[in-house]
């Protein structure tokens, strides 16, 4: 299979640049893999969608402001370091994306703030850095003051007071993440409550999204993918809860690479593609992704790719809203 054979048409009004002011009040694609059929609903539907003896699994990692702006030592042009993986216990050496690259060379120093700056250590394989930082005080304390919302490019505005909130699930607990696992943005406290009440039991994951998740592939051919690793934990509980279920209903494409991954593995590169064999993943609830990425390839391995584009097809037909702060969709069956 090509990458190009998984393409769609996306109109450009239809990429979602706010997000709804009620969480759970997004549309819902229902997708029944048995039937080859699709149905138009509602997020808060979802409970009702699930049934006794299932087990949610959610992914609690939490996005912290991970875009950085700034200028170099004696220069007044804007640059950006976009941290996308913690590579030192202190907190201090990240993976970074750092525009504009070409002129970002070894021993280079950023200024991002009075109390933050950031210096170039090396170039990886496709072009990302790894950099120092130097804050004086906490390191995420002053992140949290100098940083930025890692929102999108899609998402063509600057980030605001409010997705330091809204680009948050409700149950985001593990800092680490650089981009949202979108599929729990939907989820307020009485949904999960009434999940748990249709008698689903709620676990949990971590995997910290990385650009092992949305960086873009850089290959036309999908079995040459190659992956980014990203950090996960699957704990034992969910494990059991998960061996206990009569279904597994995974929360977006991060918690199925967690669950078919190997737990006792701390990071993994895994790339779900078609032919992959799931092990754990019965149902799933995803937003809608980009064309030719790595996640539409995966929802293509658990759905089908003829029954997944045809469903892509249909939601830009009925104006659904792509993307991070856009609608979402269920495969059963």
């Amino acid at each position: 299979m090509l990458l190009s054979d998984l393409d769609y048409h996306l109109p450009e009004e239809l990429i979602a640049q706010e997000p709804l002011a009620d969480r759970a009040s997004s549309r819902m694609l229902v997708v029944d893999r048995k039937t080859g059929t699709f149905e138009d609903r509602s997020f808060r539907e979802f409970p009702s969608l699930l049934e006794l003896g299932d087990c949610l699994v959610l992914n609690d990692s939490r996005v912290f402001p991970s875009r950085l702006y700034g200028h170099r030592e004696g220069h007044t042009g804007r640059v950006e370091i976009f941290l996308t993986r913690q590579e030192s216990g202190d907190g201090l050496l990240w993976t970074a994306l750092v525009r504009p690259g070409r002129k970002m060379r070894s021993g280079e120093r950023i200024v991002i703030s009075d109390d933050l700056t950031v210096e170039i250590l090396g170039r990886g394989e496709f072009g990302e850095r790894t950099v120092k930082l130097s804050p004086t005080g906490e390191l995420f304390s002053v992140l949290d003051r100098a940083g930025h919302v890692p929102l999108p490019p899609y998402i063509r505005r600057g980030d605001s007071s409010a997705d330091r909130e809204r680009y948050q699930t409700v149950f985001a607990r593990e800092r680490g993440s650089v981009a949202a696992p979108t599929a729990g943005l939907h989820f307020t406290p009485e949904i999960l409550d009434a999940c748990r009440a249709s008698g689903a039991q709620v676990a949990w994951v971590t995997l910290h999204v990385g650009l092992g998740t949305f960086q873009p592939l850089h290959t036309e051919i999908i079995g040459d993918v190659r992956l980014h690793s990203e950090s996960f934990v699957v704990p034992q509980e969910t494990v059991h809860a998960m061996n206990a279920a009569a279904r597994v209903v995974a929360v977006g494409t991060t918690s199925v690479r967690a669950i078919e991954s190997d737990p006792a593995r701390p990071e993994t590169d895994l790339f779900i593609s078609p032919g992959f064999e799931f092990r754990r993943t019965g149902a799933l609830l995803t937003n809608f992704h980009l064309p030719k990425s790595s996640l539409l390839v995966l929802a293509c391995a658990f759905a089908g790719s003829e029954l997944m584009l045809a469903a892509y097809r249909h939601a830009v037909a009925a104006r659904y809203r792509f993307f991070s702060y856009g609608d979402c969709m269920l495969i059963v069956g």
